[in-house]
């Protein structure tokens, strides 16, 4: 499916603490036609979110200075009919509830890329969004949750492996593999 951005506003505000990820996801979206604005707070995005409201975005629901969700609701203060896609690294179902009654469209798990983010953009308002082409296998889902908790806790293999319920020493031998495609 080829979808490309609805009517003649391009404007596209990411906003996450991953600086690594914000300019790659950058980069693809600007190369599929957006006007892409990017923060790396929760602050950054809300000034964005109130001066210049987009007519798309992207925020992390977890940001070092609290969470997206401020974003969002700024967001549809100021443009109640933006459509906005809740990005995390930490899928739950309460937190999905939460983002999509306070006014987002939808809502990905990292790692989502840049195809995963403008489908959920994209998708016309009331229509499920396709399945994932390539979707993750268990193992992968098990090494993502594994890598997020072990950054959740400074890298610290004792703390994560007891947060895990898991030895330590079986931790430590996941950790030193490749992750799982």
């Amino acid at each position: 499916m080829d979808l490309q951005p609805i009517g003649d506003d391009t404007s596209l505000l990411l906003v996450d603490d991953d600086e690594p990820f914000l300019r790659r996801l950058a980069k693809a979206m600007e190369k599929r036609g957006f006007s892409v604005e990017t923060a790396d707070s929760v602050a950054a995005g809300k000034a964005i979110a109130t001066a210049r409201p987009p007519a798309y975005a992207v925020v992390d629901l977890r940001l070092g200075d609290g969470t997206g969700l401020d974003v969002v609701e700024t967001l549809r203060e100021r443009r109640p009919e933006s459509r906005i896609v809740v990005l995390t690294g930490y899928g739950a179902i309460a937190t999905a509830v939460a983002a999509v009654k306070i006014g987002a469209t939808d809502y990905l798990s990292k790692p989502a890329d840049a195809a995963d983010v403008m489908n959920a953009l994209l998708t016309p308002e009331g229509a499920l969004p396709p399945a994932p082409e390539n979707p993750m296998s268990a193992d992968r889902v098990r090494w993502e949750h594994i890598q997020r908790v072990y950054e959740l806790c400074d890298r610290n293999v004792s703390e994560t492996a007891r947060r895990l319920n898991m030895h330590r020493r079986t931790l430590q031998r996941i950790l030193a593999k490749r992750s799982p495609r």
